[in-house]
Formats: structure tokens, C-alpha cells, sequence
């Protein structure tokens, strides 16, 4: 009996064995469906089955919003993964737990944490860093290849991966005070939105293999 059991959890799915939760996929490689740019649409389109995220002037993000009603999805804790590339010289970001409020007049997003996508010199916070908050002063790769970037939140601890290797291990402290410029850089107890940044006129990054996984 012992041996057929065993047998039987070879031939099953690995899914099935480890009880995971399924992935999703965020986006279908053709068109937009299921994202909204919070302002200047036209910064983002299909190029090649990927996302090419480009403002018209800066900024502009462009938010999963799935078939929300709200303009964007809420996720509180999962794994979230993406493929990614830049042109020379370029700026971007992941955005997650926030929303479409903005702080000033770029229209940087007032909320959430970003994850840094930079292929510029003249950013010193570098492709990996949870930005502002764990900046790292090397980019761990060459932006101009596709790379891939996996970023897990549970709780307050946020953990940034580029090409399976750990960038940030990050747990939010309890009370924590942020500088009045980045007041909203904090986990929301409800969740929050997932955007891609559009950084300025000057940056182009590419975005493709978008899927999430949502843990408890």
C-alpha cells in the first residue's frame, strides 16, 4: 500500500502535492486589457509582446486593474513576477500596495513601495532597491538584457529577488516614520494596487511574463 501511494504522488502535479496557490497571469502579450494608466495613456503600449512603458512627460503609471470596478486590483500578500528590459538610459519602477493619488506635480504616486528598475548613471539607487527605503549602489545586472525580477510580500516584509539572486529583505517597523515627501511609503492593511512606471520622456522599459501569486 505504502509503495502505491508513493507512486501516485510521483504522477501528480506538483501543484497538487504542495498545496501552493495558482499562478496568474497578468498580462496576455497582445494588448492592455485589463491595465489603466492612471494619466497619459498613451505613455504605455504593446511592442513585441511586452509592455513598453515611455511618458509623455513625467509621469505616468499604468495599474492592473483586472475587471475592477475601482480602476485598480487590491493585493495585500503574494509573489509577484516580471520579466524586464530597458533602452540605454533609462528609469522605471514597480509600484505595489498603492494607489492612483498622487504627491506632486510629476505625479509621483504618494503611496505604496517602489521597486527600482534604473539603467542610468545618474540615478544612484540602482535596479533592486526598495527605493528610498533599501537602496543598493550596484545594479546586480546588465538592463539592457531581459532580467527577471520576483518580489514577495507578506505581512510588513517585503523581499525583492533580480534573477533568483536576493536583493531586499525588508520588514516594515512597527510606527515607523517616513520624511514628509514619502509619508505614504507604507504597507496598507487592505492592500494596494500593482503600477508600472513611466518615469519621463527620456526612459523606455519593457515589461512581459507578468504573473502573480497570492499567499495568505
Amino acid at each position: 500500500m505504502l509503495r502505491r501511494i508513493l507512486l501516485l504522488a510521483l504522477l501528480l502535479p506538483a501543484t497538487c502535492l504542495c498545496g501552493a496557490e495558482e499562478w496568474h497571469t497578468l498580462f496576455n502579450g497582445r494588448d492592455l486589457t485589463g491595465w489603466r494608466a492612471n494619466v497619459m495613456p498613451e505613455s504605455f503600449s504593446v511592442v513585441d509582446g511586452a509592455i513598453r512603458a515611455r511618458a509623455t512627460k513625467p509621469s505616468a503609471h499604468l495599474f492592473y486593474a483586472g475587471d475592477s470596478k475601482s480602476g485598480f486590483m487590491r493585493f495585500k500578500n503574494f509573489v509577484l513576477e516580471a520579466t524586464c528590459r530597458s533602452e540605454p538610459n533609462s528609469n522605471s519602477g514597480i509600484f505595489i500596495h498603492t494607489d492612483m493619488t498622487t504627491r506632486d506635480s510629476a505625479l509621483h504616486l504618494a503611496k505604496g513601495y517602489e521597486i527600482q528598475l534604473n539603467s542610468t548613471a545618474k540615478e544612484k539607487r540602482k535596479t533592486g532597491s526598495l527605493y528610498a527605503v533599501v537602496d543598493l549602489a550596484q545594479s546586480p545586472v546588465d538592463e539592457s538584457q531581459w532580467f527577471r525580477i520576483r518580489i514577495t510580500v507578506s505581512g510588513k516584509r517585503i523581499m525583492i529577488h533580480v534573477n533568483e539572486k536576493q536583493a531586499v529583505d525588508y520588514t516594515e517597523p512597527d510606527n515607523v516614520t517616513r520624511p514628509p515627501e514619502r509619508a505614504g511609503r507604507l504597507f496598507d492593511p487592505q492592500g494596494g494596487g500593482i503600477a508600472l512606471q513611466a518615469h519621463d520622456p527620456g526612459s523606455v522599459f519593457y515589461f512581459k511574463d507578468i504573473r502573480i501569486k497570492t499567499l495568505p
